[in-house]
């Protein structure tokens, strides 16, 4: 699925032909480039003696709704040292195309974050590919959440080089069903590539909402099922070329039902058949810029979707 010609971005009738990624209430807005070949589960039920005690102490509403650490063990129990090991040295080394083709859009999707003095928390931090683009701010306090711990050295590296002091960088082992962070502390959540492996999407999503302060922001890029890349079908049916078959046909779309499981099990829990915007539009977010776009480096993962959404 290599795109070797770039198109333009869409014009919708009455729209700007450039994707506007600041927050309108109730709107969303879509964009693409086009690919053309023209030539990261359910908790546990609590015991009746555990639910008693959370009617004499209830819990905290400043921390989430389970420990972490323990939802961390549910969700994502630590895989085997050289696994991880492996997996994050792929992550550095094997993401350099797909870095360098996605860079005009995370300029673009950064620059509507304000980040002086701010406390940010990155979900799935990774390698720490995105800290260049935030993290020199004055003031700036990240939280790196992912649960490999060798992307630590990664991120930490990554943090250095943006030049956020390491005091101002914390890595915290987690999932995004249950984030460390309090209620409403942060100003902005950027998650990129990390939907797509969590068990529970609207759940991680929530703890997103949680953690946001009023008004803050949450940043995301992920790549989507071929078929849900659109918001609506007037929009999907406004994205054609004449020459060759829509970008979300039905030849991905059947790859990636085929290839999922597989994808599931040497990505570290990726799925390829998440139809991610439709739960970042469903999560209650008060407004919301979405746009899309094919990935030529991307291959099978090439549908992508990314914006900003407002508490």
């Amino acid at each position: 699925m290599r795109c070797l010609v770039a198109l333009p971005a869409v014009a919708v009738p009455g729209r700007r032909s450039q994707p506007n990624l600041k927050p309108r209430c109730r709107s969303t807005h879509v964009a693409i480039l086009g690919s053309c070949r023209c030539g990261r589960r359910h908790l546990l039920g609590a015991s009746s003696t555990a639910g008693l005690l959370h009617l004499v102490n209830p819990p905290c509403l400043a921390a989430p709704a389970i420990d972490p650490d323990v939802m961390l063990q549910r969700v994502h129990p630590a895989r085997p040292g050289w696994y991880e090991k492996l997996y994050a040295t792929a992550m550095d080394k094997g993401m350099v195309s797909y870095e360098a083709e996605i860079a005009q859009y995370k300029s673009n999707l950064f620059s509507q974050l304000s980040v002086e003095g701010k406390n940010i928390l990155e979900l799935g931090v990774g390698t720490g590919p995105n800290l260049k683009y935030y993290a020199s701010a004055d003031g700036v306090n990240v939280i790196g959440v992912d649960p490999n711990m060798y992307m630590e050295e990664y991120s930490r590296a990554a943090a250095t080089s943006a030049g956020l002091p390491s005091s101002n960088f914390t890595f915290r082992r987690g999932v995004g069903e249950a984030l460390p962070a309090e209620d409403g502390s942060m100003d902005a959540v950027i998650g990129t590539l990390v939907l797509c492996s969590v068990k529970d999407t609207d759940m991680a999503l929530r703890e997103i909402k949680r953690v946001l302060k009023p008004g803050g922001l949450y940043l995301f890029i992920e790549h989507v099922a071929a078929a849900g890349v659109y918001p609506s079908a007037a929009v999907h049916s406004l994205i054609s070329c004449s020459f060759c078959p829509p970008v979300d046909g039905s030849f991905l779309q059947f790859v990636q039902g085929a290839l999922d499981p597989l994808q599931q099990f040497v990505a570290d829990g990726c799925h390829l058949t998440r139809k991610t915007a439709e739960n970042i539009e469903q999560a209650g977010f008060s407004s919301l810029s979405l746009n899309a776009v094919h990935l030529s480096s991307a291959y099978i993962i090439s549908p992508h979707v990314y914006g900003v959404a407002c508490k």
